[in-house]
């Protein structure tokens, strides 16, 4: 073919052979993995088989096979079996490993029993970008997002699922049995082979209605009453759209405004939360290490006693409160029309009355207090506020706290935009990333695993972004 760029032939001797160097590009991403692997110390970080035996076989350094990971999944490619063929004939792979190729096994069972200190491994990366500086001016946004686990729908059960199952068996079983019915008052309506397969299935079906009856035997003994059978720690968890739900886990991830790299992360079970926003916010604290960290939450992180660990914890928490009252869809006043005197400890209603403190009472392990005015029943707006002989208002103890947040909020204005824009589109590169099938292992501490090398893979691209291979190639070298 004449007129076209021709290829080397395949045949052609070599005087001077290549080396597998010159295939690897100075600025090639593989080189910061192989920096990033060198300056870590993997006895320190508590990887097993650092030191290596005296007797038996000798085994792979840690730093290989954590560099087969490092480089699958900043490549995509999570699962052993294609980290093991990628080892066999990927020059970049094979530069880092030293023509090493361990067997899928051994690459599934380094992730495996390691799961900690490569969580470790990630958390330093986060250090070393604190000592680079990145995070100087920075304030964190938290979000959670649910990601889908290796456990099926079909395959998570809970009380009403259980319920609804066996109802649906029952029906078929009756709508099997009419059918026998049938056949019997007119063996000529249904073929005698189609007897023998509706007794099969009904046999079938009275065997799934036992199986489904121990299932609820072990149901009622879990504290959630919940049961996943594929992946034991997956479960259910409702998502924006109405009437869907994931079986999976809740990531949280606190990501800072200024470079959008993932500060902390952690992964649960827990399907809310109402009760992350002081832990997360304390881990991404102690990697910023700013005073007055800005921290930035939707409403589901809503909670008074996490607002309130923020503060005293000294930063300032930014979390938009719920209108979850039914007041106002009724055409009476909410909360937010009775204006609290803190001078007075009363509040004063929308009619100019004021309500005094009455008595105070413990909610869910919370101190509230209660106030209400004489002049209700008298009210002339009455008719707008409540329906009761008084209206009651409730407020927490240490409700100033979230009296100041909305304070801050209302001043800030853009709180909402500044949280949408820095945490969600990581979520949403994460799960490009890792396909629609989310995690490939299963239980809690495995994918925990499994979520830290994601979260590793992609602050390293963030920061090459940042840095550039070479700048951030340096650094780690400097490091």
């Amino acid at each position: 073919m004449k007129r076209f760029v021709e290829g080397t032939d395949r045949s052609q001797s070599v005087l001077f052979p290549e080396h597998l160097d010159d295939y690897v590009a100075e600025d090639n991403i593989v080189r910061i993995v192989e920096a990033f692997i060198e300056a870590l110390d993997l006895r320190t970080l508590g990887f097993a088989g650092a030191d290596p035996a005296r007797t038996g076989r000798p085994s792979y350094h840690p730093a290989v096979l954590l560099g087969i990971y490092i480089y699958g999944y900043l490549n995509r490619i999570q699962s052993s079996r294609r980290l093991e063929r990628e080892a066999q004939r990927n020059v970049e792979l094979m530069w880092l490993t030293g023509r090493l190729s361990p067997d899928f096994k051994t690459i599934a069972d380094f992730r495996k029993d390691n799961g900690p200190a490569i969580c470790k491994v990630c958390r330093q990366f986060v250090q070393v970008c604190r000592r680079l500086d990145v995070f100087s001016d920075s304030s964190v946004a938290i979000d959670g997002s649910k990601f889908k686990a290796v456990n099926n729908r079909d395959r998570n059960f809970t009380n009403n699922k259980l319920e609804a199952r066996i109802e649906q068996i029952e029906e078929s079983i009756k709508r099997y049995m009419d059918e026998l019915d049938r056949a019997d008052r007119d063996p000529a309506l249904v073929p005698a082979t189609r007897v023998m397969r509706i007794k099969e299935k009904i046999a079938g079906l009275k065997e799934q209605i036992e199986s489904l009856g121990e299932l609820d035997k072990k149901l009622k003994q879990t504290p959630d009453q919940q049961i996943s059978l594929t992946d034991p720690d997956a479960r259910s968890m409702s998502t924006s759209g109405r009437g869907t739900a994931t079986v999976g886990y809740n990531v949280q991830s606190a990501v800072d405004t200024k470079h959008h790299l993932i500060v902390a992360h952690e992964v649960t079970n827990i399907g809310n939360d109402r009760a992350q926003l002081a832990s997360m916010a304390k881990q991404a604290n102690e990697v910023i290490g700013l005073k007055h960290l800005e921290v930035y939450a939707d409403r589901g992180y809503y909670s008074g006693p996490e607002i309130l660990a923020c503060e005293e914890s000294g930063m300032v928490p930014l979390v938009p409160k719920p209108l979850t009252s039914g007041n106002r869809a009724k055409g009476l006043f909410d909360k937010r029309d009775f204006r609290y005197l803190p001078e007075s400890d009363e509040f004063q209603c929308p009619a100019g009355e004021r309500a005094i403190r009455r008595f105070s009472t413990l909610e869910k392990g919370l101190l509230f207090y209660k106030y209400w005015s004489s002049s209700c029943p008298k009210c002339l707006m009455k008719s707008q506020c409540t329906t009761g002989a008084n209206r009651r208002i409730a407020r927490w103890e240490h409700e100033d706290a979230l009296d100041r947040m909305s304070k801050r909020i209302a001043e800030h204005g853009d709180v909402a935009r500044i949280r949408r824009q820095t945490v969600e589109h990581p979520f949403g590169t994460l799960k490009a990333w890792m396909g629609a099938t989310h995690f490939l292992t299963r239980t809690l501490p495995r994918v925990k695993t499994e979520m830290s090398l994601h979260v590793l893979a992609y602050n390293l691209k963030r920061m090459v972004n940042i840095m550039g291979n070479q700048g951030l190639k340096a650094a780690l070298l400097g490091a």
